[in-house]
Formats: C-alpha cells, structure tokens, sequence
C-alpha cells in the first residue's frame, strides 16, 4: 500500500489574516462568541510559523477563554468559547449531547435537487490524500446535514444554502455537498478554488441553553458575501 501523501493544501504556507482584535459577538462572565474570519487557525497548527489562531487572540483580551469547538481554517463565523475548565466541559458535554445547535450559510454551484433535503453519507479520512475526507458507507462514521435552499441566482448557477449539521464531523458540509453535485464555491480541496477568493461557508447562527443561566440563547452573525 502506497503511503499517504499531503495534499498541496497542506504544503501552502499559513497566511493569517492581520490581527486588528478579536470580533466579539457575545460576552459574559461564562462564555463568549467569537467571529472567526476566513483564513485563521482556531487553535496553533502542527509545524513552525502556525502560533498565530483565533483562541490565543482571543486570550490576549479574555485570559481564562477556552475553545469549546472548531472551525476550519477557511471557514468564517461564531466559534464558541468557555471562560474557564469547569464551564468549557459543560458546554462540551452540550455539543456531545447535540444540545447546540448550528447554522451555516453557503454558496453552492448550481442547484440542489429540492428546496429542502437531508444528506445521510459516512464520513471517513482519505489518507492517501490527507487531510481530505471522503465518502465511506462501509468504515466511515454516520454523518448528517440538512440543508434549505435559500435562493439561486441562474445567471452565476449559484445557489445560497442554509445548513444545518447533525453531526460535527472533519469537513463534513464540505464533502456532503461535493457529493450532492453541488460543491461549495471556493474550496481549494473539493471544488473549484479559482471560483473565489475564498470559501463561501459561513457558521451564522448558534443556539443553545446558557450553561449557567438556563435561558436559550441565539447570537447570529451576518455572512460577509
């Protein structure tokens, strides 16, 4: 067997985009919600020149935050954050329980087969072309994601989506619209990178019960395409 190769995605150097502070959607004295913006690691990456993330910027202003879940690299919008240990294993314990919910806005080309469809396709890892992830029915683990047309636009084939995951698996959205036919504009791993500047996913929505105070909670946070 033939061994695993990084992809030319993985050998690109890490640009970070320049830090003018973190984007703050929501603070308190238990948690906050942080804009994450395209381009930016959520945690320091493996390697030289990767310190440089979204949770050591957020740190420098909120000493006791603590990353709660991810984002991928080139994907924008709310990341949540725990201030402290015993608030961020709560909050996890709600992400294990699918207790928090989360919304994406995409841009996909062409349109999808119905104005609402659920996606049920495995996930597992390619390693022969790490760090991509491909469809696996067999080895792969259960991954699903709703989605809901919002609009097309026939002149670009485009089309914008709301998504919805039911499952938090590694580049989840991404693959299951690669293999609905409709790949997310922008993706330098599973679409077409020339097709954008960058990729057009966006986590805007996030609800959830506030750990401490038991009241839903719902920060949004506008796409910025």
């Amino acid at each position: 067997m033939p061994s695993p190769q990084p992809s030319a995605l993985a050998a690109l150097p890490y640009a970070p985009p320049p830090d003018r502070g973190p984007e703050i959607a929501y603070l308190d004295a238990s948690l906050l919600l942080v804009n994450k913006p395209a381009g930016l690691l959520a945690v320091p990456g493996r390697g030289d020149g990767k310190d440089d993330c979204l949770l050591r910027r957020v740190q420098a202003i909120v000493a006791d935050a603590l990353l709660v879940h991810r984002l991928d690299l080139h994907t924008s919008g709310l990341l949540l954050l725990a201030r402290g240990r015993e608030m961020q294993r709560r909050l996890a314990g709600d992400f294990a329980a699918r207790r928090v919910h989360k919304r994406y806005l995409a841009v996909v080309a062409g349109r999808p087969p119905a104005d609402r469809g659920t996606i049920d396709l495995a996930l597992a890892a390619d390693w022969l072309q790490r760090p991509r992830q491909k469809v696996d029915q067999l080895a792969g683990k259960r991954s699903l994601t709703r989605y809901q047309l919002l609009g097309h636009d026939p002149a670009s084939n485009r089309s914008r989506l709301a998504l919805f995951p039911e499952t938090g698996r590694t580049h989840q959205l991404r693959v299951h619209l690669q293999a609905l036919g409709h790949p997310i504009i922008g993706d330098r791993l599973y679409g077409d990178a020339t097709a954008a500047d960058r990729l057009l996913l966006h986590a805007d929505q996030l609800r959830f019960i506030h750990p401490a105070s038991g009241r839903p909670l719902c920060i949004d946070s506008p796409a910025p395409f």
